[in-house]
């Protein structure tokens, strides 16, 4: 099993992480919401601003205050980053 480290000394498994998002969204926030009302929200940021969302496997919710892009890193070091220029076609 490995871990990563979500700051501030707090580690999750990566390998249960389905999703690594952006808390910018309302989807999101509505998503946060949800799952602090059902006790399935893990708060990992120590009160600093929430910058990246975790999803996993068993339907928690974590924040962190690192970024999602530091994040995505973390748990593969050879993923390639778009640099924040997403565009649908």
């Amino acid at each position: 099993m490995a871990l990563i480290n979500i700051g501030f000394g707090s580690f999750t498994a990566s390998e249960r992480i389905v999703g690594v998002l952006n808390p910018d969204s309302a989807p999101i926030k509505r998503m946060i919401q949800d799952a602090r009302e059902r006790g399935s929200l893990i708060d990992a940021s120590y009160g600093r601003k929430t910058r990246c969302v975790l999803v996993t496997d068993g339907g928690y919710i974590i924040l962190s205050a690192l970024t999602s892009e530091s994040l995505a890193e973390r748990i593969d070091p050879d993923v390639q980053l778009g640099g924040g220029n997403d565009e649908l076609i």
